[in-house]
This record gives C-alpha cells, sequence and structure tokens, in this order.
C-alpha cells in the first residue's frame, strides 16, 4: 500500500491523536491528515465544523482561512505528485467536479500565498506544492515566504532565473510574472542593477522584456536572442505578434532607449535577433563581471594541459590536418579572417571530421589545439537531448552563447566541439506530426543559424557523414575523413604503442588485423594489465589473443596470412 506524503511527514515528530494533544504540541501533520481524514467522510462542509480544531490550527500557522486549510491539506496528501489536477482531488473527497470548480478562488489564495504553484496549460490546471514549502512544514511547523530583500546580485539573478522558468513552466501568468518582477526590483534598490532599471521608467510588459533581455545575457551568456527565447512571457499570440514585428522594426522603446541592438553577422545587421546593448552591459553589469568570468571558464580545457600524443594518419589525411593546423595558426588565421571580412564573407571556420569510432577524430581535435595555442571548449551532443519540451534548444543555443562570449574575452579565439555530432547534423525529418522530429528539427535549425553567424572555430565529429543533412554541408568549410589506417599506419601505431615490440611482430598484427587506432590502444593497455597480473610480457600468440577479443570474433575483419 503506497505511504503518501502526511504519513512519511509525520515520522519526523512525536504525535498522539487526540485533538488536544494536537493544539498543544504543535505538529501540523497530525492537523493536516486529520483535516483530510474528515473531509474524505463527511465532505468539505461538514468538515469545516466537525475539524474546526485541526483547521484553526492550520489557518494560524499558514495565515490563511479554514476553507484554504482543507485544500492545502488535500493538496499535501499528493504533494508527491507535480501535477495534482483538481478532478483527483474532487474523486478523493466524493465531490462532483463542478461543485468543486466554486473553490477555485481558494485555490489561487494559496497560490498568492506561495504554498502551491499552479501550472495553465491550454486545456489542464494543475497544482504541485514546492519543495520549499514541506521542507519548511517539516523544520518549523509553518511557512512564511521570503521577502528576498537585501539581497545580493548573484541571488538576484538567480531569482530572476527562477521567475523565467515558473513562466516558462506556466507556473506563473504573465500579470503575477509582471508583479513579482517589479517587485523584486524594488525590494532590492540597494543594488546599482535595480536602480538603473527603475530610472527607465518602463511600462509593465516593457520592463518584464527588458528583464529578461537581462536574465539571458546575466546567466547564460546569450548576445544573439531571437523572439524564440522571448515568445514564452505572452499569454496571447496576438501580443506576441506585435512585439515581435516591433522589435524587428526597431520601433520598440528598448531600441529608443539605447538598452538593445541588433546582432551584427559580418558586417550585416540581423534584425531577426537582438542583443543587450554595450552601453546597458557597461551601466548595468559590472556587478556581475565575477559571475561571468567564472562561467566563461567553466568547461574549457585549456591547451596547455593537452598531453602531447603521436598520431597516425594516412598520405591525404595527415595533408589536409596539416594544412588546418598552419591555417589556425593566429598569425595566419587574423590575416585570413581580415581577408573573408573584407570581401563581405563569413569569417567563421566550421571544420567537419568525419570515420569510423576509433580512427582518432577527438584526439586529432585536441592536438590542433596544443599546436595553435587555442583553448577547447568540449560539448557532448547527447547530454543537450532533454525529454522536456523546449530544454534541448536552450540547451544548444546555450553553447554558442557560451562560446560567443569566451571568444569576446579571449585574445585567440578557442575551438568549440561538438563531439559526436550524428544527432543533430542527420537528414531533417518529416515534422508534420511528431513532437521529438519537431524538436531535433528546430535544433537543426538553431545549429545551421549558429554556424552561419559564427566568428570562431567549430569542430564536429561524426561517424555517419553519409547521413548529413545537405544544408550542412556548405557550412563546413573543410571536411576531412578520417579512414582506418593503412598497413604501414598500422604499424607504426603498434610500435608507438607498444616500444618494446618487435619489428616483425608488429608487421605480423598490422598484416593479420585490421584495426583503428583506438582498438590498438584498447589492446596495448590490456597488455600493460596482463603484464602487472602475470608478472611477464604476453607473447605474441597472446596479443593475437587480445586482438581477436578486441573484433569480437568476427571473421570477416581478420586478415589471413599467406596467400
Amino acid at each position: 500500500m503506497k505511504t503518501n506524503f502526511l504519513t512519511k511527514a509525520k515520522s519526523f515528530f512525536k504525535t498522539d491523536s487526540a485533538e488536544q494533544n494536537t493544539a498543544e504540541n504543535g505538529n501540523i501533520f497530525d492537523a493536516l491528515e486529520k483535516i483530510v481524514e474528515i473531509s474524505k467522510k463527511k465532505g468539505i462542509e461538514k468538515c469545516l465544523v466537525e475539524g474546526k480544531t485541526y483547521l484553526d490550527y492550520v489557518s494560524s500557522k499558514l495565515s490563511i482561512s479554514p476553507l484554504q486549510s482543507i485544500f492545502f491539506s488535500l493538496f499535501m496528501e499528493h504533494s508527491d505528485d507535480n501535477s495534482i489536477l483538481l478532478s483527483e482531488i474532487a474523486k478523493s473527497i466524493d465531490c462532483n467536479k463542478i461543485k468543486i470548480i466554486k473553490y477555485m478562488n481558494e485555490c489561487e489564495e494559496l497560490e498568492k500565498r506561495k504554498l502551491v504553484r499552479c501550472r495553465r496549460d491550454k486545456n489542464e490546471i494543475s497544482f504541485r506544492v514546492p519543495k520549499e514549502v514541506r521542507d519548511s512544514l517539516r523544520k518549523s511547523n509553518g511557512f512564511i515566504p521570503e521577502k528576498n530583500e537585501n539581497i545580493t546580485i548573484i541571488e538576484l539573478f538567480s531569482l530572476l532565473e527562477q521567475l523565467f522558468e515558473e513562466r516558462e513552466d506556466k507556473e506563473l501568468t504573465f500579470d503575477s510574472l509582471k508583479a513579482e518582477l517589479k517587485y523584486l526590483v524594488t525590494a532590492n534598490m540597494h543594488l546599482h542593477f535595480c536602480k538603473k532599471v527603475m530610472s527607465y521608467n518602463l511600462g509593465n510588459t516593457d520592463f518584464a522584456l527588458f528583464l529578461c533581455f537581462c536574465h539571458l545575457f546575466g546567466n547564460n551568456n546569450d548576445n544573439n536572442i531571437c523572439f524564440f527565447d522571448l515568445s514564452f512571457l505572452f499569454d496571447r499570440k496576438s501580443e506576441a505578434a506585435l512585439i515581435e514585428e516591433s522589435l524587428s522594426d526597431s520601433d520598440y522603446v528598448l531600441f529608443d532607449n539605447k538598452l538593445i541592438e541588433f546582432t551584427n553577422n559580418n558586417g550585416f545587421i540581423d534584425n531577426e535577433s537582438w542583443k543587450l546593448s554595450d552601453m546597458t552591459k557597461k551601466e548595468l553589469l559590472w556587478e556581475l563581471g565575477a559571475k561571468h568570468n567564472k562561467k566563461i571558464k567553466k568547461g574549457i580545457i585549456f591547451f596547455d594541459s593537452i598531453k602531447k600524443k603521436e598520431l597516425f594518419y594516412n598520405e591525404k589525411e595527415s595533408e589536409s590536418i596539416q594544412k588546418l593546423i598552419s591555417l589556425l595558426k593566429e598569425e595566419n588565421y587574423r590575416h585570413v579572417q581580415d581577408k573573408l571580412t573584407g570581401n563581405g564573407m563569413r569569417k567563421g571556420f566550421a571544420c567537419l571530421f568525419s570515420g569510423a569510432p576509433g580512427t582518432g577524430k577527438t584526439e586529432t581535435a585536441y592536438q590542433i589545439a596544443r599546436e595553435t595555442g587555442r583553448n577547447l571548449m568540449m560539448v557532448d551532443i547527447s547530454e543537450t537531448k532533454s525529454c522536456w519540451y523546449g530544454e534541448s534548444e536552450k540547451k544548444i543555443k546555450e553553447i554558442f552563447d557560451n562560446y560567443r562570449t569566451a571568444v569576446d574575452n579571449s585574445e585567440i579565439a578557442p575551438i568549440l566541439l561538438l563531439n559526436e555530432a550524428d544527432a543533430v547534423i542527420g537528414k531533417r525529418k518529416n515534422a508534420l506530426s511528431e513532437t521529438i522530429d519537431q524538436t531535433e528539427n528546430r535544433i537543426q535549425n538553431i545549429i545551421l543559424q549558429e554556424i552561419e553567424n559564427l566568428s570562431g572555430i567549430l569542430f564536429a565529429t561524426t561517424n555517419l557523414a553519409q547521413n548529413m543533412d545537405k544544408a550542412f554541408e556548405r557550412r563546413f568549410l573543410y571536411k576531412i575523413e578520417f579512414t582506418r589506417p593503412s598497413l604501414a599506419a598500422r604499424r607504426s601505431i603498434w610500435q608507438s604503442m607498444i616500444p618494446c615490440l618487435f619489428a616483425v611482430d608488429a608487421e605480423v598484427l598490422a598484416n593479420r588485423f585490421d584495426l583503428s587506432g583506438g582498438q590498438i590502444e584498447n589492446i596495448a593497455r590490456k597488455r600493460t594489465v596482463d603484464t602487472v597480473i602475470s608478472g611477464g610480457e604476453p607473447t605474441l600468440d597472446k596479443l593475437i589473443l587480445f586482438c581477436q577479443d578486441e573484433l569480437q570474433g568476427t571473421p570477416e575483419s581478420i586478415k589471413k596470412m599467406g596467400f
């Protein structure tokens, strides 16, 4: 039998079943559970009479009415659910759905007191009890919403992020968001940021929109804000369309005050994306300087920390990689960028490394970064996938926003490495009905646009270049295919990985097994482990067994010796 939250919470207190004990010892969970019990047996109206002792106690602790105490108790019983429906509440107390609608006002009052959160989707309204409410009841037997006054700038931006997330999750109406934002800023006028924002005398909608710009830059380093990033704010599509049109035409109060500006794409104005103006950043956000420096460094692999590793390529790959290294030497890189910009061309360098697993794509990116003195921002694309609607798009945007910030704050542009990018550069799907397909297509559109606007260096690795969408082909200036190593390259890899290996044995292994560099490295590691365990050097026969294990015994991968 499932144990509800109230029953679990009671274990934190010494309890007694008597009414008098509840009033004297002050265990709010006893009172909440008793209210649930009475309302389920006898309904809401009778609970107001027969449960008066418990209702008075809860009402005094939470500063809510007796009727609100009943509904809060019922929400608490379901508080392990993040999507509580009123129909479930109605069913639990044997009340018809129409009758319970008249109590919506009481639920809204609980929402105003921040005891519950309400999510308003198009066809459904649901509730949840926030974790901070449950924790507070356990610790202090009551709940007082935080006033969030006299906080630091870091705390302010954390709260801005929380408010905008609640709005995006539809737990705040736009009107509620505007009220919350206005309170948050006016309650912290000791901060330069808040004083300056209030001095602009913006209307409520403009105020909320501007704070969203500040949040996207302050929390996400976003210098390329599209309307997709802002559309969640508005309740009505018509209002959103008017705002978008005004922003695209620069006919908006935020432009008039020079608070925002269009982004610049290689010298051309992009009227479909915006950013905070440089003036705004200097005037408003200097307090956030330390936080930004920390964010820029997060996820960076510094070039001087990359260990030198000898790699072996086939002739064509080697030539292409050496050309790329030469291009990315800082003196050549700047000269080429200036030439491209002067000719009105895109100055970003997007490079695709394709080939079978273990052929050295990722390690090559590391070694190029080390040789050219460029730090590396490595991103595993698979980690950006989210089951939540809109989350994956936000993560992809944040990756490129962080990279832009790193480029702007670095003397030498770092390299952005999208590792295992198969999932986002594959052929686009017919997304007429499938939500997942629509999400993947939106992610691809974002990446295509970001590569188009790239001002730095992007490396992407993929195992399946043949599945790449045509739209990506022209975006990659350089494409290097990593094939399986040739016989000569395999022989060199064997001797590099196992220096004590006799040349004749290296020749045998290279001839017999068509292995990639990564597979040979695995075998070299197994040999080291075996040496430690057995106390002796593995024989050639033992190495052959390791090779067969690495290939998992597939006969078509094993070359016959001799004729």
